[in-house]
């Protein structure tokens, strides 16, 4: 087991709870009706409040979730976290943590008016509301916001092997599961910023620098982390500091994103850095103009010319078989060597 890499990984566990306001449903709540046997069918639920009164909880749950995701890697059951970004984590959960407890506090003062609210917008079905619901206590005692931070310690070498073996995968896929974090990510970037643009504003970098920080700060992982964080961080210093981004620049982008999307061909790329190559080499041949990349659009030799509305659909595909050889040399079905290798 790699020792290096628990030592510089705090792990940290999300434990948030919601009331859902929802009780199960009973053959009593239907008068005595013919139901089916449970063997056969079971009942669902009934809404006791009002959900938009609850919608604030999984908001905060959602921040909560988005802030680990941006920073650190799923890891058993919760996620592993670079160990020096663990107060400041900790901090920001702690804002959002104040923000769920004001909200239920809030909630809870006007409580009973949003049951009485609730059961006089379904007043023929009073009844059923009515008997089910529950009190503010028992309410409150099913919503909280925690979280746990701990250290991994492996078993000590002279337990069995078949002890470890279960710590010792996770450790080692932690590198993969990055990379699938990353694609996930690129592919929600591509879709929402790049797909089909002839050009995008500075804002469109936010996602990329996004996946920068978060490969930045978990390069332990992974040998290969640190040269795909690299290979950003050289395409942001290739673009200009203001002003849209369009041609060479936005194609440099798209052809990154690209990359981006695919884990297999990202590792094979981040190895092809540690071999020797420079990340530079990429996105030189990307920057290259080229007559049929006019205003970052992607065309081909029979299309014929229009405006931003006959640009191709880029978003299915990686569109890497559109981009012309002159701009992207020696291309290949998963990731093009650019005359790397």
């Amino acid at each position: 087991m790699n020792d290096t890499i628990l030592n510089c990984l705090m792990a940290i566990n999300l434990d948030v709870n919601i009331w859902t306001a929802r009780r199960k449903l009973t053959p009593a709540d239907f008068g005595g009706a013919d139901l089916p046997p449970e063997e056969l069918a079971s009942l669902g639920s009934k809404r006791i409040c009002d959900p938009e009164e609850l919608k604030i909880f999984g908001t905060l749950k959602a921040r909560a979730v988005n802030l680990l995701d941006r920073h650190g890697v799923r890891f058993l059951g919760g996620w592993g976290i670079p160990e020096e970004k663990a107060p400041v984590l900790v901090e920001e959960l702690d804002r959002i943590r104040d923000e769920f407890l004001a909200a239920r506090d809030t909630f809870l003062t006007r409580y009973d008016d949003a049951v009485r609210d609730w059961i006089a917008r379904h007043g023929e079905w009073e009844r059923i509301i009515a008997d089910s619901t529950v009190s503010a206590d028992y309410v409150r005692s099913r919503m909280g916001f925690r979280w746990q931070v701990y250290r991994i310690v492996p078993p000590a070498p002279s337990d069995a092997e078949p002890v470890a073996q279960g710590l010792a995968e996770e450790v080692r896929g932690l590198g993969r599961t990055l990379f699938d974090e990353v694609a996930k990510s690129a592919t929600e970037a591509w879709h929402k910023c790049y797909a089909g643009r002839s050009e995008v504003t500075h804002k469109a970098l936010s996602p990329l620098r996004t996946i920068h920080q978060k490969l930045a700060g978990l390069t332990f992982v992974e040998p290969r982390v640190a040269p795909v964080a690299d290979l950003i961080g050289t395409a942001f210093a290739n673009l200009p500091k203001r002003g849209r981004i369009q041609g060479a620049h936005l194609l440099m982008l798209q052809g990154l994103v690209a990359l981006l999307r695919d884990p297999s061909a990202l590792m094979e790329h981040g190895q092809r850095i540690i071999e020797g190559h420079r990340p530079s080499d990429l996105l030189d041949a990307l920057l290259r103009q080229d007559g049929s990349a006019e205003n970052g659009r992607i065309a081909s030799a029979d299309e014929p010319e229009g405006g931003e509305d006959d640009m191709p659909d880029l978003g299915d595909d990686l569109a890497l078989d559109a981009i012309p050889r002159e701009v992207m040399p020696d291309l290949k079905p998963v990731l093009p060597n650019c005359g790397l290798w």
